[in-house]
């Protein structure tokens, strides 16, 4: 059985606290669980965990990534479908979900599914039963659903694009994953973590990174997250010959941007919003960002959670949900 901890790599706080969580919420009987972050911080890896530390560590972990699949297509995929239900479909089909019985779904980018498939699975999560395309009756399973998203899906709800009602059901339990950006230590942790496994994995002798290229990997805001420190470090591993990771192998964006930084040339965020930045977008903003809104609006209305609530054009209910989910307050 893999062991997917270890490569929940880092030494910053949030880290620890992370591997914390995922234990506690893998070991409880949560069948729902929803996963924030942005691309690359390692939503995919946090559902395996989730999967391995928890009593369904033996049945199936069922990996179903919702942008990938068409949607005429993804109710098909989850659930199944009778022989004769469609054109094509000529034999009888057992779904993902079944597959999964007795272990965990876990549904990468639901905010892509649509409306119509969403108020079935909402159906399919209150009561752990679902009909295959063109069956009469219905079908029982035990599974976990861990589901995953980059955009704060409460935005998503206010714009029409997801459903109320499900995204309450998924948020009973939130593991919000930070960006890399916040947890600047850790780079050059994982820098070092990859560069050993590529090492292994390709043959090779690489000791680690110049004291330029640490600083550099220190400076740049990693918009892709892990993902792209990893991608990088494997492309060097693949098309340079020395010994050292060295500037020169670089891409030049990257050292653009972090000597356009230090010129002071690229914009800065504010060390500390104000709500006179509602213009940039509440539901846009990074999970940073809203906490620093969410404490300026409360600041602004004397502690008032009703009025703070109302100048982040939120409703109480909303803005109390989202003081929870970023830590503001306790549940």
């Amino acid at each position: 059985m893999a062991n997917y901890e270890r490569d929940l790599i880092g030494e910053h706080a949030s880290i620890d606290a992370l591997r914390k969580l995922i234990t506690r919420v893998a070991k409880s009987p949560a069948r729902t669980v929803l996963i924030y972050g942005e691309t690359g911080t390692g939503k995919g890896l946090v559902a395996r965990m989730l999967h391995q530390q928890s009593a369904r560590a033996s049945g199936e972990f069922v990996d179903i990534n919702c942008a990938a699949i068409p949607s005429s297509l993804l109710e098909s995929e989850l659930f199944g479908h009778e022989r004769g239900a469609f054109t094509g479909a000529q034999v009888k089909k057992a779904g993902l979900v079944e597959m999964a019985n007795h272990g965990t779904v876990f549904l990468d980018e639901i905010r892509e599914m649509d409306l119509v498939l969403q108020a079935k699975l909402l159906s399919f999560l209150d009561t752990q039963r679902f009909r295959r395309v063109g069956a009469v009756t219905s079908t029982s399973v035990d599974v976990r659903l861990v589901a995953a998203t980059n955009k704060i899906l409460l935005g998503e709800v206010n714009s029409g694009r997801f459903r109320e009602d499900l995204y309450y059901r998924l948020q009973v339990v939130a593991i919000n994953l930070p960006a890399l950006r916040e947890r600047a230590s850790d780079t050059l942790i994982l820098a070092q973590h990859f560069v050993d496994k590529f090492n292994v994995q390709y043959s090779r002798k690489i000791k680690g990174m110049s004291e330029e290229v640490q600083q550099i990997f220190l400076d740049y805001p990693w918009p892709g997250n892990v993902r792209e420190l990893e991608n990088l470090i494997e492309r060097i591993f693949i098309l340079e010959d020395d010994d050292l990771i060295l500037p020169r192998h670089l891409p030049d964006r990257i050292v653009r941007t972090v000597r356009a930084k230090a010129a002071g040339v690229v914009s800065h965020p504010k060390e500390q919003a104000s709500v006179d930045d509602l213009s940039l977008g509440f539901h846009g903003a990074t999970a940073h960002y809203q906490k620093q809104l969410i404490e300026a609006a409360l600041a602004a209305a004397a502690g008032n959670l009703q009025r703070a609530a109302a100048t982040l054009k939120l409703s109480r209910h909303a803005m109390r949900h989202q003081m929870i989910k970023l830590g503001l307050i306790n549940d």
